[in-house]
């Protein structure tokens, strides 16, 4: 059961990442900015170089989630290593926001003549839901801390 489980939760990690990555190729060659530049200039946008180096959080989060379910299907679950995952995670993610938050500003400011209210609002939505999972994974990482805490103590009791 076990398993199955987390296979399939590598299944999806895997095609989140993926499809995420074929968005961020993909995307930009259909973004009303560079329908008419070759495909070198559209890659040098600075506003598309910068959510490239903005999913790179993304990523590490995803392969820290990918790791700490392959410790769960080791039996390491209450062990030092899953909580420096959880922790590696949470920073990611706190790490994603920011950048978020960075690209807001940039959206906010750059703009004259556009429409920044979609953008803006992708960016709010996004900002949040990241907050929320950091949040969870923060509390997960403080349970999971004090549950390899007491079963450090009762290793040594014993």
């Amino acid at each position: 059961m076990k398993q199955g489980s987390t296979l399939f939760l590598k299944i999806v990690i895997l095609l989140i990442a993926l499809g995420s990555l074929i968005g961020m190729i993909w995307f930009p060659q259909l973004e009303g900015r560079a329908a008419n530049l070759d495909l070198i200039s559209i890659y040098a946008d600075p506003l598309i170089l910068f959510g490239y180096i903005a999913a790179i959080p993304f990523f590490v989060a995803l392969f820290h989630a990918f790791k700490l379910l392959g410790y769960i299907e080791q039996n390491k679950t209450f062990s030092t290593i899953s909580v420096r995952a959880l922790r590696s995670i949470k920073y990611s993610i706190i790490t994603f926001i920011g950048f978020i938050v960075v690209g807001e500003v940039f959206i906010i400011l750059g703009a004259k003549d556009d429409d920044v209210v979609g953008p803006v609002a992708l960016g709010i939505y996004t900002a949040f839901a990241s907050t929320v999972v950091a949040t969870a994974v923060a509390v997960f990482e403080r349970l999971l801390q004090s549950a390899v805490d007491i079963k450090s103590e009762n290793d040594l009791t014993v």
